[in-house]
């Protein structure tokens, strides 16, 4: 049989010539150790949406207030609201004591005088809760008035008894209280009045609201032996302010 003839492998050094190695290019290294590119999530979008909701938010806040606005000057052309007014009428006491151990006792009748001067406003209050207190808040005595509506032009006497029975005071408010009751120049007082009040003007209601009547400049006596005594009313004012409550603060 005739000998069959292979061909020659080439060695190692053969095949390294046959395909030489050829150092890696720039290029090729670069996009070895680059890390591999993931596209981050587009914010923008988020972010446009965002501001167009605030400008929009922002717009219809300034056109509801602009409503208000304007709702509230037609009101005020057609209807010229003004505030209520009070003063207080008397002041009739008969007891303000204070005993040795420091408890007060107290009977006052209080008038105050509530006028109405629109024409074309009602006032509607809730029961009014009335405190007597002096300059410097110390409690005399607590009442109250009943609700009532107030018509329009219309004046409308008040009346309440302010009474306390042994209430404890600590040794500085008493010694201050027996002090001012010997003295000529009178217990500087002042009373605090506290209801809501809704307006009503033609068919158009308005809700309650918060008002606190704050009335100062009233000088009282003691009354001697059984006889009550009036206290000085003549340089009392009163002042109305609204009462405004946002969530745990009034205003």
């Amino acid at each position: 049989m005739a000998d069959r003839i292979y061909p020659k492998q080439a060695t190692n050094g053969t095949a390294a010539a046959t395909n030489p190695s050829f150092p890696a290019t720039k290029a090729q290294q670069y996009g070895a150790s680059r890390p591999v590119y993931r596209p981050q999530p587009e914010r923008h979008r988020y972010r446009r949406a965002c501001c167009s909701c605030c400008l929009w938010t922002t717009i219809a806040i300034l056109v509801l207030i602009l409503i208000a606005a304007v709702a509230s000057a037609i009101l005020y052309v057609l209807y010229r609201p003004h505030r209520p007014t009070f003063t207080v009428s008397s002041l009739k006491i008969s007891a303000l004591n204070v005993t040795s151990a420091s408890k007060l006792i107290t009977n006052i009748n209080l008038n105050v005088t509530a006028k109405n001067p629109n024409k074309k406003v009602v006032y509607s209050y809730n029961p009014i809760t009335v405190a007597l207190v002096t300059d410097d808040d110390i409690a005399i005595g607590e009442g109250s008035f009943g609700s009532f509506v107030h018509g329009t032009k219309n004046t409308t006497l008040l009346k309440a008894a302010i009474t306390s029975s042994n209430q404890e005071l600590d040794d500085a408010s008493a010694a201050k209280l027996k002090k001012a009751l010997k003295s000529k120049k009178g217990l500087p007082l002042k009373i605090k009045l506290d209801t809501k009040v809704e307006a009503k003007m033609g068919a158009l209601k308005t809700p309650k609201v918060g008002i606190r009547v704050v009335c100062e400049g009233i000088k009282a006596t003691g009354p001697k032996a059984k006889s009550a005594t009036t206290a000085s009313t003549s340089n009392a004012k009163c002042k109305v302010d609204l009462r405004l409550k946002i969530w745990k603060w009034t205003f």
